[in-house]
């Protein structure tokens, strides 16, 4: 089945899309073209992603043009306009430059959707500094473990995040010299600063130093299956793919206001929620509430968007919402849908048609790669369910390993591991503090993404699964290892194994297996308290949800549990090769 996302739709023929000849375009195209559009540092100083998104449309006519639009909870709204974002995040590189932040260093910034998060970003980058998000919701433990691992210098967040889940972590984070709060006038102790006082003491003109392409950027952290949070390196290089998939995928034209919903604790919240449409001179929305089906509508309406840009999760909360709730709205701005986190079904790119006037575009990507991948694109055919085409200038492939130094690429209508052709601007450069994790993603020129999929024959790729146990629950990402390690915490327990359990609406919800220690038994008040155990420690997004206890997990000889196995007997599904178990066969 063929869905065409222009023929039917006004705002959507309004405009001329980018990318109207697929083939053509990917023949001709080179990196090096896109570089050239870019205006890079004054005096070839090199390349800084905050000179790009900001500071380059601050000097002309788009000065006063709106960039970012907050909208907060009292119903009131933040404007920053281009030059506006200029001052105030040359304020905060001059606060950084005052405090001895230096080149590299990283800067992590701990809050919601707020104006302030948008000024750290880009005077993080602007002093050469390294930026790191956290997720708001995140509980005390995987604050810690991510400000440790990334030798976090200063950490930007508001009072309540401090005294909720900072305080208490300060004597083990040696290294963290300043904590800024956005939200308090005053110092509360040498090391617990006021963001406020010092904005308002800091020069708003600064001169960017000079910046190597390939200086980092943008640390994010993506958890594991096996292991402690990694975190994924990306330099400032990774402006070109941000512009390019910003013109080709999000199609964005002058006059569009665009809304990305995703978070910037996560990669889609900092690559397509702040840098991509600012590299366009667009107004981007941003919502600083949480998910509610008539606060969105409200939204699209009365903020005129016209390309957005959302999740899977959203999307199915949407389908559940009353239909007279969407017809109460209108949406003749919105002329394309994205969506992006995991697969999509094909039933809600129908209901984006039905609903919306719009299909719903997916798309394929990871933190690793920084950006957009695989798409579908404003002007070409829609195929429910598929992931879509390679962008121009990435080389995909469907491989299977023949030995550990080589890969065999596939032809068309064959399972197996979606990889692509290293080489493009975007794509991480290391994981921090462990190269030998990021040398097993390469084999020769290839990057192996880990996801299972095929190619059809007309180029169309389609998702198949995850190579891991990777929980996606919500739009948030979930490793299991940091859960079960969070629990274990817990007197009682003497181990944890987490799976993710499908639901309708969430995508997964994540579910723990507990092995209690000898002199505790199993009980509805001890479940119940280590529920609330896991929430205290790791947030809502991340604590599992249902917890049942077991005497004991199945695990391969050399001790690793085997979620898969817990997966298949959780859902009734078959379990597969059991032979590297503990104890054989045997269970």
């Amino acid at each position: 089945m063929k869905i065409s996302p222009i023929e039917k739709n006004p705002a959507a023929l309004a405009v001329t899309p980018h990318l109207l000849d697929y083939e053509n375009t990917c023949a001709g195209f080179t990196w090096e073209s896109v570089r050239s559009e870019l205006s890079g540092l004054p005096e070839g100083k090199g390349l800084n992603i905050a000179h790009e998104a900001v500071d380059r449309h601050a000097a002309g006519p788009l000065r006063e043009h709106v960039a970012i639009r907050c909208l907060g909870q009292n119903g009131r709204s933040v404007d920053l306009t281009y030059g506006g974002m200029k001052e105030r995040s040359n304020r905060f590189a001059n606060l950084l430059r005052s405090l001895g932040v230096a080149k590299g260093e990283r800067v992590f910034c701990l809050s919601g959707r707020i104006a302030a998060l948008y000024t750290t970003f880009f005077g993080t980058l602007k002093n050469c500094s390294v930026f790191c998000p956290l997720f708001s919701a995140f509980g005390p433990e995987p604050i810690f473990q991510r400000l440790e691992r990334g030798n976090a210098k200063v950490l930007v967040t508001t009072e309540r995040q401090y005294r909720k889940k900072v305080a208490s972590l300060l004597e083990r984070l040696p290294e963290l010299r300043y904590v800024l709060l956005i939200d308090l006038e005053y110092d509360l102790n040498e090391r617990v600063l006021s963001l406020p006082r010092l904005m308002a003491d800091s020069s708003g003109i600064f001169t960017i130093p000079p910046t190597d392409p390939e200086d980092m950027a943008i640390l994010h952290f993506t958890s594991g299956t096996t292991g402690m949070p990694k975190g994924a390196v990306h330099v400032h290089n990774a402006v070109h793919t941000h512009f390019i998939t910003g013109r080709y995928v999000l199609d964005l034209h002058p006059d569009d206001i665009f809304w990305c919903t995703a978070d910037p604790g996560w990669v889609t919240g900092t690559s397509y929620g702040i840098i991509a449409p600012l590299l366009h001179g667009v107004t981007s929305i941003v919502d600083e509430m949480d998910f509610d089906a008539e606060r969105w509508y409200r939204i699209l309406q009365e903020q005129r968007v016209t390309v957005w840009y959302t999740a899977p999760t959203a999307i199915r909360m949407l389908m559940r919402a009353p239909l007279e709730q969407r017809q109460r709205f209108d949406l003749k701005k919105l002329r394309l849908v994205h969506s992006v986190g995991e697969p999509l079904n094909p039933e809600a790119v129908l209901w984006g048609e039905r609903v919306l006037g719009l299909p719903i575009h997916d798309n394929w990507w990871q933190t690793e790669t920084g950006g957009i991948m695989i798409a579908n694109y404003a002007a070409m055919d829609i195929r429910p369910g598929s992931m879509g085409r390679p962008l121009p200038g990435i080389e995909a492939a469907i491989v299977t390993r023949t030995d550990s130094d080589t890969v065999q690429p596939e032809g068309d209508e064959v399972q197996g591991e979606l990889a692509l052709r290293r080489g493009w601007p975007s794509m991480f450069r290391a994981y921090l503090h462990d190269d030998a994790r990021y040398s097993k993603c390469f084999v020769g020129e290839w990057y192996l993404t880990g996801d299972l999929a095929r190619r059809d024959r007309d180029g169309y790729y389609w998702f198949i699964g995850r190579g891991d146990d990777i929980i996606k629950t919500a739009g948030h990402m979930v490793g299991p290892f940091e859960v079960e390690s969070c629990l274990m915490e817990h007197p009682a327990v003497a181990e944890a194994g987490v799976i993710g359990k499908p639901e309708p609406v969430i995508g997964e919800i994540v579910k723990v297996f507990v092995v209690l220690k000898p002199g505790f038994s199993a009980s509805e008040e001890l479940r119940l308290e280590l529920i609330g155990f896991g929430r205290t420690k790791l947030g809502s997004a991340v604590a599992p949800k249902e917890l049942a206890f077991i005497d004991n997990l199945p695990k391969t000889r050399s001790g690793k549990i085997m979620r898969r196995l817990l997966k298949a007997r959780e859902l009734g599904l078959p379990e597969g090769d059991t032979s590297t178990l503990e104890g054989g066969e045997s269970l």
